[in-house]
């Protein structure tokens, strides 16, 4: 088969540490389960798989190792058992989720990191005794490698699909498509297991991507300001043993909030020079065109 029709991602349904980050204090990142409700979105995705298979299809997945992706997992091939297509599955320890350290500390820890995140960047701000998502990059651009290996072989499966995390498909995709750090700062957080679809186009055997990515710079500047603070204050909340004062709180909002309007800003113009390059590149052309035409008559 060589390279994939399909390449699908999905985010691993909702786990606990989702719906409650404290008890990242006490359970290893890698040991958080699904909750009820993740399970129920697990087996969701899998009836959604069957939308994008032909009856001639073979599937391969690669998994996370964390236990909420590997659940997933289970989910979604439970779903699809009814479809007697074949299908492989593989861990693959590169697919983990950016790593936030063994156990995510106090209140005032977790302040400070997150307002450095803040003010550093999200890709290049690594988590002390973890990683930053440029990390992530790197395991990505490994983890590519093999696929591409793998792409060369005949008997590859039709179809290639990803249960992993969020930050995970956001860098894969930043990695695959060479997208910019500053179009991956933009990018809001995957939904629990909703599918990505990149397919293959049969003229440039490149891969298109199907699905839209919700993005912050989209959002009107006070939606967005409102949905940041709100993100970010939960998220510290979350991740405090101590009880927060509304000015701490506040403090490490407003400061995601800046950073984010900033990152936008920034990379408005990265689009905006890009979008006036292109065109000037159009206009050089079709004057050649032109030109090409006259010296012909």
């Amino acid at each position: 088969m060589g390279r994939p029709r399909l390449i699908l991602l999905v985010r691993h349904g909702e786990s606990q540490g989702n719906k409650d980050k404290s008890v990242n204090r006490y359970i290893a990142n890698h040991k958080v389960p699904l909750t009820e409700k993740g399970h129920e979105q697990a087996a969701m995705a899998g009836k959604q798989l069957k939308e994008f298979l032909k009856p001639d299809d073979s599937i391969c997945f690669y998994t996370s190792p964390y236990m909420r992706a590997r659940q997933t997992l289970e989910e979604i091939v439970e779903a699809i058992s009814d479809t007697n297509i074949p299908y492989k599955t593989y861990e693959e320890p590169r697919m983990r989720e950016q790593d936030f350290g063994n156990f995510q500390g106090t209140g005032e820890e977790m302040e400070q990191i997150w307002i450095e995140r803040a003010q550093y960047g999200h890709f290049f701000y690594r988590i002390p005794y973890g990683e930053s998502a440029a990390d992530v990059y790197d395991r990505c651009a490994s983890f590519n490698e093999t696929l591409f290996r793998q792409f060369s072989k005949e008997s590859f499966p039709s179809v290639l699909v990803l249960v992993t995390h969020g930050i995970w498909a956001r860098v894969f995709l930043t990695k695959w498509f060479r997208w910019s750090v500053e179009k991956f700062e933009d990018l809001q957080n995957v939904p629990n297991c909703r599918w990505i679809v990149m397919e293959k186009d049969d003229t440039t055997q490149r891969y298109v991507l199907r699905t839209h990515l919700s993005t912050w710079s989209e959002l009107e500047q006070t939606k967005r300001e409102e949905e940041v603070k709100r993100d970010a204050g939960r998220e510290f909340t979350f991740n405090s043993t101590v009880p927060l004062t509304d000015d701490e709180v506040r403090q490490v909002a407003d400061a995601e909030a800046r950073a984010k309007n900033e990152q936008v800003q920034k990379s408005l113009k990265i689009k905006h020079l890009f979008d006036k390059l292109k065109r000037d590149c159009q206009d050089a052309d079709d004057d050649h065109e032109d030109q090409s035409c006259k010296n012909k008559v």
